[in-house]
């Protein structure tokens, strides 16, 4: 696994998907309504912020990114009309208990390198700081869950959201908006296509092209919409810096404990995508 930026920079393709698992499984849909949400994309935005308390739809936008702000205000605040946080958190970790049983069954749920994935996974989160972390924050504040896959899972939520909020902080230190952020990633080649950026994320084709054009007018990106040299180091930069900015956890753990939640976690993960966690036609949301 190498030292704690090698690590950091594996829970994108390992960790994060037993995390990000939950914002394309029919499970969360099915408990939020139930809990009196509106499907659709109201489900994401109020069951990711809950942890934040009944915030507004500045504070959503601000913290996810890269969504159209005006998007986020039609379903934020009405969301804490239909359903207090409380409710949503409840229905959204009881979503995640009937995804993991459908997915890896109750024989691997049981299971002592789940036991121990989880262990390993909490004792990594105590090397996350809550400073300038609104979305981990929100999520430390919750009680730890008694069952072994679901104090697995929301140990991953907390290194998904510590890792996402350093983030966050990378792109506004190098100087790229919400819709920039998403163009630049889009442009690497290793996430999404536009139009599924756009349908995700809310932009419209102006705004979308307007945010091409001034990238282009900075040099970031090519004629043919793709990174330039400056765009590819822009990014680069950012990468490094949130994974810099990600070591607290896996310093914490050290590099053998680090090594062997991998080892436990990669074939979790390898599982759930196998099952079908999540559709083909779109990367997994950031």
């Amino acid at each position: 696994m190498g030292d704690a930026t090698d690590v950091a920079n594996q829970f994108k393709g390992t960790f994060d998907t037993l995390h990000s698992l939950v914002y394309f499984v029919p499970e969360t849909e099915e408990y939020l309504t139930a809990a009196g949400l509106r499907p659709g994309r109201m489900c994401y935005f109020a069951g990711r912020s809950a942890p934040m308390g009944a915030v507004g739809p500045a504070v959503v936008a601000a913290t996810f990114y890269n969504f159209n702000p005006d998007i986020v205000a039609r379903h934020i605040p009405r969301a804490w009309t239909l359903a207090t946080p409380e409710a949503v958190l409840v229905a959204r970790l009881e979503a995640v208990d009937a995804t993991y049983r459908r997915l890896l069954g109750d024989e691997v749920l049981a299971s002592d390198d789940v036991a121990e994935a989880a262990e390993l996974a909490r004792e990594a989160t105590g090397g996350c700081r809550a400073e300038g972390r609104p979305l981990y924050a929100g999520h430390a504040s919750l009680p730890w869950p008694d069952r072994p896959h679901l104090a697995l899972w929301h140990a991953v939520s907390l290194l998904r959201e510590y890792r996402g909020d350093a983030h966050v902080a990378a792109l506004m230190l190098n100087g790229l908006s919400g819709i920039e952020a998403l163009v630049t990633h889009v442009a690497t080649g290793a996430g999404f296509t536009p139009e599924a950026a756009k349908q995700t994320r809310g932009w419209s084709d102006e705004q979308w092209d307007a945010a091409v054009a001034g990238l282009a007018d900075q040099g970031i990106l090519g004629a043919d919409g793709g990174l330039t040299e400056r765009g590819a180091e822009l990014r680069e930069r950012i990468e490094a810096a949130t994974n810099l900015a990600s070591e607290g956890p896996w310093t914490r753990l050290g590099e053998q404990k680090s090594a062997r939640l991998y080892e436990l976690c990669r074939p979790l993960s390898r599982a759930v995508v196998k099952a079908g966690a999540f559709p083909r036609a779109i990367t997994r949301p950031s």
